[in-house]
């Protein structure tokens, strides 16, 4: 299936707005993530071996639902957020990230991401990394009601937008991506080179499975909406309100 441009009925003509997540797709974050977590653990519970790979099987998530998933002190959120901090210098963009979204922004697609991080440190990441400017609209996961894999990150990203799903796809590295982009009605394309086990990530079902970043482009023709020529639409990098109920600034999935 990777690269292969598999489209539904309802996407004949093009696409108005990728979705996509963050970590392991557009950045490389996978290894600070590690570290962040081993020692919040050391911090938290103590003595023993930080299940480090057990928390690595949860990419996408929303760190306090991984936590409870994991049977994890909540009290770890903090400390690995704080190191995830110290060491965000260490984050480094996918190969051709800023190139790409570049490219869908000169094709009048819309572009927003979204993330099992808190928006906040979200976009904190990419203005470090000067992708931001590149991006629409940021959402994360403590400005939903439900992070992934429930529907409700995706439709927001696309209520931002003004796109209906139909005319959307969804790039994700992460079971939890997948599941979110289908329930939200919108094209589900699996991350092959992300943080996730090919097989593990193709057994979740994706419409399109690519190999890499720059695989995208050709699912991505363009469909602008009337009246909107390519380059007219304001460079911004937005959020959406923080939903009552979540988690603190700053808790967040894979961090950087």
């Amino acid at each position: 299936m990777a690269g292969v441009a598999v489209r539904r009925s309802g996407v004949p003509g093009g696409v108005r707005a990728v979705v996509l997540d963050l970590d392991g797709v557009l950045v490389d974050s996978l290894a600070v993530a590690r570290e962040a977590f081993a020692l919040a653990y050391a911090e938290v519970v103590g003595g023993g071996v930080a299940p480090v790979d057990e928390y690595c099987r949860h990419p996408g998530r929303y760190l306090p639902d991984v936590l409870r998933l994991m049977g994890l002190p909540a009290a770890m959120a903090d400390p690995f957020v704080r190191e995830s901090n110290r060491l965000a210098h260490l984050v480094t963009p996918v190969d051709g990230a800023a190139d790409l979204l570049g490219v869908l922004r000169g094709r009048g697609i819309g572009v927003a991401v979204a993330t099992g991080r808190s928006g906040v440190r979200a976009r904190d990441l990419l203005g470090r990394l000067d992708l931001l400017r590149l991006v629409d609209h940021v959402v994360g996961s403590d400005e939903v009601a439900r992070p992934k894999p429930a529907p409700d990150i995706v439709r927001r990203a696309l209520e931002l937008l003004d796109v209906a799903p139909a005319d959307a796809l969804m790039v994700g590295d992460a079971p939890s991506d997948l599941a979110s982009a289908r329930a939200a009605g919108v094209l589900a394309v699996a991350a092959l080179w992300g943080e996730s086990d090919p097989a593990t990530l193709l057994a979740a079902g994706p419409d399109v499975a690519l190999a890499g970043l720059g695989e995208l482009l050709p699912l991505c023709d363009p469909c602008p909406a009337p009246g909107t020529p390519p380059g007219d639409r304001p460079v911004a990098g937005g959020d959406g309100p923080a939903a009552p109920g979540r988690g603190p600034d700053g808790v967040d999935g894979h961090a950087g």
